[in-house]
């Protein structure tokens, strides 16, 4: 059973990311979308929690907020794919749950 958690609060005005993180189990997966995309920057003081669980979680941020927010996407953390709407709803199928972190 995988699960894709989602992410869509900032992680620098909330503790999402990090409870997301904290119960992502290996081979699950995590969107990043709204504003829960600069948990997905590089340089930031989250950086090196993402990039650590990527061991064993996949992560994934939505274009189109990065661009809604004039950030682009070579400001992504290496190794987090960009992907579009469909993706979201193929992601979505994907995986047996969807957890949503608020």
């Amino acid at each position: 059973m995988t699960i894709l958690h989602t992410v869509n609060k900032s992680p620098f005005e909330r503790n999402s990311l990090q409870s997301c993180i904290d119960h992502a189990k290996e081979g699950s997966a995590v969107l990043f979308f709204e504003d829960g995309i600069y948990g997905a920057l590089q340089g930031t003081e989250k950086s090196g929690l993402v990039t650590a669980a990527m061991k064993a979680v996949k992560f994934y941020v939505l274009g189109p907020d990065l661009k809604a927010r004039g950030i682009s996407e070579d400001k992504v953390i290496s190794g987090i794919k960009v992907i579009d709407y469909d993706d979201f709803v193929d992601l979505v199928t994907e995986h047996s749950n969807t957890q949503s972190w608020l």
